[in-house]
C-alpha cells in the first residue's frame, strides 16, 4: 500500500513542495508513496502555480478523506488541519517545523522536526544525510518553499539552517538570483485582481485551539498595503462572517513586505484581549503591528498566552 505524502488543509507552496519532495524521498529509499494535498490543483494558490510551472512540477494528487489509509503528514500536526477522518487513518510519519500537535499514534513513527522556518529546509538535510540524489525540480520547489515561508530572510522564523538549505539548493535548481526568484513569487503571491474574497480569505488561513475556544488566522503577503484598498471593507465582511460560523476570534493579517509590518483586521468577542496580546490599539476594525511577519512565529504564540494556553 502507498503512503499518501499530505500536507494541511488551505495548502501553502511549503506544504505542496514538502509533500512533493518526502515523497521522492521515500521512494528514492525503497518505499512507494504518493505526493498529496486536501484541494484540487485548479484550487492551489497562485505562487504555488507559478512554482509547479516553473520547474515543470505535476501538482500533487487530491486527497480529502484519510480513511483507512497510510499517510505521512508534512508541515503539520494537528488533526484540524488534515484530511477527513485523520484519527482513523494509519499516521505513518511526520515532518514539520511547527509546533507538536495533537495527532496520535498507535505505535512508533518516523519523527522529525525541528525549529526551521520552513520544512523543506527539514527535508533537505534529510536529503543531504542519507545521500539521497535530490532532481533539479524538486529541488527549485524546494528553494521556493523556503524564500516563501521565510520571506526571503525577512522573516523571524528565518534560521541559520534555512539560509544553509538555500545555498546548497540554488546551484541544484539551476538558480542564480535568488531575490529575482522571490520578486517572481511576490508578484503571484500577492495578485489580487479578479481574486472572489472569500478566495483571498482562504488562501493562506488556519483555525486554531485557543484554550477551548476557536481562533481563526489568514494572511495574505503584499507589496504595498495599496493593494488591498479598494476591498479592504468587503474583505473585513468576509472576517466577520467566518467570525460568526462558532470562532471567537478571527484575526486576518494584511502583510507589508517592503515595510516589514502587519494591518491586522480583528474580529473578536474580546477586543481588549487582542490588543493586551499585541500591545496595540485597534482604530475602527484593524490595528498595525509594527514588524509582525509571521503568523506562526508572531501572531499564533502572543495569542495563545493572552488566551491562557
Amino acid at each position: 500500500m502507498s503512503i499518501h505524502v499530505v500536507g494541511h488543509s488551505n495548502p501553502d507552496t511549503d506544504s505542496v513542495a514538502s509533500a512533493i519532495a518526502y515523497a521522492n524521498y521515500l521512494k528514492a529509499t525503497g518505499t512507494d508513496a504518493v505526493a498529496c494535498m486536501q484541494i484540487s490543483a485548479d484550487k492551489l494558490n497562485p505562487e504555488s502555480k507559478v512554482v509547479l510551472e516553473k520547474f515543470g512540477l505535476t501538482a500533487p494528487a487530491e486527497l480529502t478523506d484519510a480513511a483507512g489509509k497510510d499517510v505521512a503528514l508534512v508541515d503539520f500536526s494537528d488533526l484540524a488541519q488534515g484530511p477527513a477522518n485523520l484519527g482513523s487513518a494509519n499516521v505513518v510519519g511526520i515532518v514539520d517545523h511547527h509546533k507538536i500537535g495533537d495527532v496520535t499514534t498507535n505505535g512508533p513513527i518516523f519523527f522529525y522536526a525541528k525549529p526551521v522556518g520552513c520544512t523543506c529546509t527539514v527535508l533537505m538535510e534529510m536529503y543531504q544525510n542519507s545521500k539521497v540524489d535530490l532532481p533539479k525540480n524538486i529541488a527549485g520547489a524546494m528553494l521556493c518553499a523556503i524564500l516563501s515561508d521565510t520571506v526571503n530572510f525577512k522573516s523571524p522564523t528565518c534560521t541559520n539552517a534555512d539560509k544553509v538549505a538555500v545555498a546548497a539548493l540554488l546551484p541544484l535548481a539551476g538558480v542564480t538570483d535568488q531575490d529575482a526568484l522571490f520578486m517572481e513569487m511576490l508578484k503571484a503571491k500577492s495578485s489580487i485582481a479578479g481574486v472572489p474574497i472569500k478566495d483571498l480569505l482562504f488562501r493562506d488561513y488556519k483555525d486554531f485551539d485557543m484554550n477551548g475556544k476557536k481562533v481563526g488566522i489568514g494572511q495574505i503577503e503584499l507589496a504595498t498595503l495599496d493593494q488591498v484598498a479598494s476591498i479592504r471593507d468587503d474583505l473585513y465582511k468576509a472576517v466577520q462572517d467566518q467570525k460568526a460560523d462558532g470562532r471567537h476570534s478571527v484575526l486576518f493579517m494584511l502583510t507589508d513586505v517592503v515595510k516589514e509590518g502587519t494591518d491586522l483586521l480583528v474580529a473578536s468577542d474580546d477586543n481588549a484581549l487582542i490588543e493586551k496580546a499585541f500591545g496595540a490599539k485597534i482604530s475602527g476594525s484593524s490595528m498595525w503591528v509594527e514588524g509582525m511577519m509571521s503568523r506562526k512565529k508572531q501572531t499564533v504564540p502572543p495569542l495563545q498566552k493572552a488566551f491562557g494556553c
